[in-house]
């Protein structure tokens, strides 16, 4: 029987959400939306190697995030 860990469903919905809402915004530079992305994947994978941490998520959240910015220049 399969178990739900609702803490790292809750997490990946969670930057799942935040990755499309903010790729809505059209008028962000290129440098903007590399960034936002980067950070959403990371957060997802943030949450899936640290089992849900939060810690985890942020942590995959920011070093996303930085990669993004970095890969636009």
């Amino acid at each position: 029987m399969m178990t739900i860990n609702f803490k790292r469903v809750s997490a990946v919905v969670l930057a799942t959400t935040l990755v499309i809402s903010l790729s809505g915004c059209s008028n962000w530079s290129k440098r903007d939306r590399n960034t936002a992305i980067g950070a959403g994947a990371g957060a997802i994978g943030g949450s899936v190697l640290t089992n849900g941490s939060g810690l985890g998520t942020v942590g995959g959240a920011a070093v996303g995030g930085i990669i993004g910015h970095q890969i636009s220049r």
